[in-house]
């Protein structure tokens, strides 16, 4: 199926065309203090024809019926389970091309806030269905999440996305902190012909198969 621009998207945005839609898809977290824990996500991309893209993702922990009673009760088990983590930005790509980037590749920046107090700038590439990204800044509240730095990498693969997010934090040294896979959940057009045909990363691998 050929690729088709969203409607109206602005042409800033196009090496990000891929992402716009709705995705729904399950993975794991798992870090250092943390229980390794499956969850559903969802995630939006969507834009109003400005040179940026807007951002949502929300985070539900998968959590097994209390009792049998539970499975019986009009479909309570299918009730969606507890929040883990909510964050919402906006994407960019800079009109100017940093050196030492490949011609098929384009600058993108990633402007992120949670509830849990901190805003996190992550700067990087995208290029071939494929987005790496490392922190530029993070800052927190006195109370918020005491996250020093991380790293994210998203990818095109066989037409759904899986992503895999490392990061230092409370202490800990960078290592994996959370993957999933997502599938398109809308009738946005599917994306590029020459997406990643590899996963993004090991951990978003692990994600797909607890799915």
């Amino acid at each position: 199926m050929a690729f088709v621009l969203p409607e109206g998207l602005a042409p800033e945005v196009y090496p990000l065309a891929w992402l716009v839609g709705r995705w729904r898809g399950e993975g794991v977290v798992g870090y250092p203090g943390i229980e390794e824990t499956a969850f559903t996500q969802e995630v939006v991309f969507d834009h109003d024809g400005g040179p940026y893209l807007s951002y949502t993702s929300t985070i539900r922990l998968v959590v097994a019926p209390d009792d049998a009673a539970a499975l019986d009760d009009g479909g309570a088990a299918d009730a969606p389970g507890p929040v883990w983590s909510t964050e919402s930005g906006y994407w960019r790509v800079p009109p100017e091309r940093p050196e030492g980037i490949d011609a098929d590749q384009h600058p993108v920046e990633l402007f992120l806030a949670d509830p849990s107090g901190h805003v996190a700038v992550y700067l990087g590439v995208v290029g071939k269905g494929r987005i790496d990204l490392a922190s530029d800044l993070i800052a927190h509240t006195a109370s918020g999440a005491d996250v020093s730095s991380g790293k994210r990498l998203y990818g095109l693969v066989q037409g759904d996305l899986m992503w895999a997010h490392d990061m230092a934090a409370f202490g800990q040294p960078m290592q994996s902190y959370a993957s999933a896979r997502l599938v398109r959940a809308d009738d946005a057009p599917q994306g590029p012909a020459d997406d990643v045909t590899d996963a993004p990363a090991e951990g978003a691998d692990d994600a797909s198969s607890e799915g």
